[in-house]
């Protein structure tokens, strides 16, 4: 397993008070003999007579000098772990979370939002500061 991102416990923190119960953390993905650890699983409630949601969320803090660098990293641990949760965990759907600076500024870019769209990357907006989610992005 690798380390925490900076961001992980303020994400974690954010999810909770969205109302979501941590179920993993980490999260497990294990699909023959590949043993992947997505930063986090989760599940809420939705309405008696339809059960639950189920998420992943893998978190990314775009603190190194390349931010373009940072996201081919996630977006290949999306593609990657997508592929294996669809197989083994088809009801839980796979988030990839972000600062809401890191969304303000370079996930504004038309190149890198070209990407989020042809990838159709979901994104959790995290407010770190108030550990709060500032947008859910599908």
């Amino acid at each position: 397993m690798s380390a925490l991102d900076l961001i992980h416990e303020a994400v974690k923190n954010a999810l909770i008070k969205d109302g979501w119960v941590i179920t993993a953390d980490p999260y497990t993905i294990k699909y023959k003999e590949v043993t992947l650890f997505a930063d986090l699983g989760a599940d809420r409630p939705i309405a008696a007579e339809r059960g639950e949601q189920k998420i992943a969320v893998e978190i990314k803090s775009f603190v190194n000098r390349s931010p373009l660098r940072e996201l081919e990293l996630a977006l290949g641990q999306y593609l990657l772990y997508g592929d294996f949760l669809a197989l083994t965990d088809p009801e839980r759907k796979l988030y990839l979370a972000i600062s809401q600076r890191i969304y303000d500024g370079f996930f504004q870019q038309k190149a890198i939002q070209l990407v989020v769209q042809q990838n159709q990357l979901p994104l959790i907006v995290v407010n770190i500061e108030t550990e709060e989610i500032g947008a859910w992005i599908n």
